[in-house]
């Protein structure tokens, strides 16, 4: 079969697309004939070594996953062949990925995917939408009528947050670096939309929130969390999920004085139960149509190297050359 590997960590260009054997199922594994994966971030960033891990050798890339099953272990339960499946949380915690012809995956980290919903789209929404969903409603436990401020909210999890917020009933209100991205945020559902390069973020926020905001998703590196404490209303609840690096300066007084709560979290630490729960929400909106995919291109899987340093261009090197997710297809 052809697989998108490497034999050591390094630039994209360690990215081999070539052969390697098929994988047989064992136990509750399930074999999937591939139809799309998506590139993430952290794709990147363990194929590069920036984020050490234990890697198989070879490796093959890749977290998110759409197809076909095609073959069962002895064990498997709740999959038959030819039924339709989607997941994430591959290539992580010593597993291999995802970007290859056909992939062995344990039958906890794989759900339905709805009639109707594309390999495509499935794929695209995989890690980011689950880790959407644990942020919000795990660790936030956001309910309808709350406010919620999510920075950038049409990067590939903000565009989730934005979504499922608004399908909860709340109240969205998000940054766009430029009028076409506010145009787009409006359109996933959000209710305000802060243009940062040209308004001011603190005033603004004081215009459509004077009372404060229930649930604050951060998502810079380096967070500000003077402002981000000072907008959060009585028991507010600030969610981080970036900046390995980061020791910003954190105003406790007014943090415990309004009761407030923070939650940090990698969404590849969470459970096959936790991942599956949100599943059935995710499943439910895609039939539904109030979550939607945000793919910004499908490439073969053949360019899996390119799709690497595309990725790293708009993250890393924040050129934002994309909006929305990559997805390649054997």
């Amino acid at each position: 079969m052809k697989a998108a590997f490497i034999q050591e960590t390094g630039p994209a260009d360690k990215i081999i697309y070539g052969e390697l054997p098929t994988p047989t199922p064992a136990g509750t594994q399930v074999r999937i004939k591939v139809g799309a994966v998506a590139v993430n971030p952290i794709d990147t960033y363990i194929r590069s070594g920036i984020v050490a891990a234990n890697l198989p050798k070879p490796y093959i890339v890749g977290c998110d996953v759409a197809g076909e099953v095609e073959a069962v272990g002895p064990e498997v339960k709740g999959l038959k062949l030819g039924d339709r499946v989607w997941g994430t949380n591959q290539g992580l915690q010593g597993r291999q990925g995802t970007f290859a012809e056909q992939i062995v995956v344990d039958e906890s980290w794989l759900y339905s995917t709805p009639a109707g919903v594309s390999d495509e789209a499935a794929a695209a929404v995989s890690l980011v939408g689950i880790t959407a969903h644990l942020g919000l409603f795990r660790d936030a436990k956001l309910k309808a009528g709350e406010t919620i401020f999510i920075r950038g909210g049409t990067g590939g999890v903000g565009a989730m947050v934005v979504q499922m917020a608004k399908a909860v009933g709340a109240r969205v209100i998000t940054t766009a670096g430029s009028a076409d991205k506010a145009a787009l945020a409006k359109e996933l559902g959000a209710d305000h939309v802060i243009e940062y390069r040209t308004q001011k973020l603190e005033d603004e926020l004081k215009k459509v929130a004077p009372a404060g905001v229930q649930v604050w998703w951060e998502t810079l590196n380096e967070p500000d969390f003077d402002l981000a404490v000072n907008q959060l209303a009585a028991r507010g609840r600030l969610i981080v999920m970036a900046g390995r690096q980061a020791r910003p300066i954190f105003p406790v007084g007014p943090f415990y004085v309004k009761g407030c709560s923070m939650h940090g979290f990698a969404m590849f630490n969470a459970t096959p139960d936790e991942q599956r729960q949100c599943s059935v929400d995710i499943n439910r909106w895609l039939s539904e149509g109030k979550l939607k995919a945000r793919i910004d291109r499908v490439l073969p899987l053949s360019e899996a190297a390119a799709a690497h340093r595309l990725q790293e261009e708009s993250t890393s090197q924040k050129s934002g050359a994309l909006s929305g997710k990559i997805v390649l297809k054997p």
